[in-house]
């Protein structure tokens, strides 16, 4: 199956070498090309992608904004956030607006497809560097002030699982730490995506901090 891709970016340097690089990639197409925010919220509801490569500066409406409006519409799109290490606040909105994963300009270009594939597959994808620091600060922006978030409705087991998610852990890694197969811990990953209402594994990760199960520190 083939996943198909739009490029939005307001630098059309940046989205002709995305593009060289997608044409040279069996099983990924560019669907097509958005400069800004606006255009690539038109362009999803028109072609329909299966995962939006979104920078998060662009002029008028921002990489932010339209992805609030990606994921909050009658979509299957998922989005993958463009940054540099300095855009922690613009990551923060990116979190909220429901991006499933966030990717470096200056990453390997084989990391930049292995994020399309892993973030078209259902999963989320986040630069080395970025996962932990980034979402602890920004959970604990959430709940400053606040009570940890109360989550009702899972198991004791699903608890322990949501907190190895929340650490960063893979499902072989938390098949390892509790002694269950992969495929368990999968099921309850998949599990606590339904009961949760949450999109992807990057929504578990801030859920973990919210509700306490870990901590920016850890």
């Amino acid at each position: 199956m083939t996943i198909r891709v739009i490029l939005a970016d307001d630098q059309p340097l940046i989205r002709a070498g995305l593009r060289m690089l997608i044409e040279q990639t069996p099983g990924i197409d560019v669907a097509g090309e958005a400069g800004t925010g606006a255009e690539a919220v038109q362009l999803t509801r028109d072609t329909g992608p299966d995962v939006v490569v979104m920078d998060i500066r662009m002029p008028g409406m921002d990489g932010i904004e339209a992805t609030q409006l990606i994921t909050a519409g009658d979509t299957r799109a998922r989005v993958l956030m463009l940054t540099t290490f300095d855009d922690d606040d613009y990551v923060y909105g990116a979190l909220r607006a429901g991006a499933s994963g966030f990717l470096v300009k200056d990453m390997a270009l084989e990391d930049i497809l292995t994020a399309i594939r892993v973030v078209a597959a259902g999963d989320a994808m986040i630069a080395p560097g970025v996962t932990r620091r980034l979402i602890g600060e920004f959970a604990g922006q959430s709940r400053s002030g606040r009570k940890p978030r109360e989550i009702t409705g899972i198991t004791d087991r699903e608890r322990e699982v949501l907190k190895l998610v929340g650490l960063g852990m893979s499902n072989a890694e938390i098949a390892a730490a509790l002694y269950i197969t992969v495929g368990t811990a999968k099921t309850h990953v998949a599990r606590l995506l339904a009961k949760l209402d949450a999109r992807d594994r990057v929504q578990l990760v801030i859920t973990a901090y919210e509700a306490g199960l870990v901590s920016a520190s850890r």
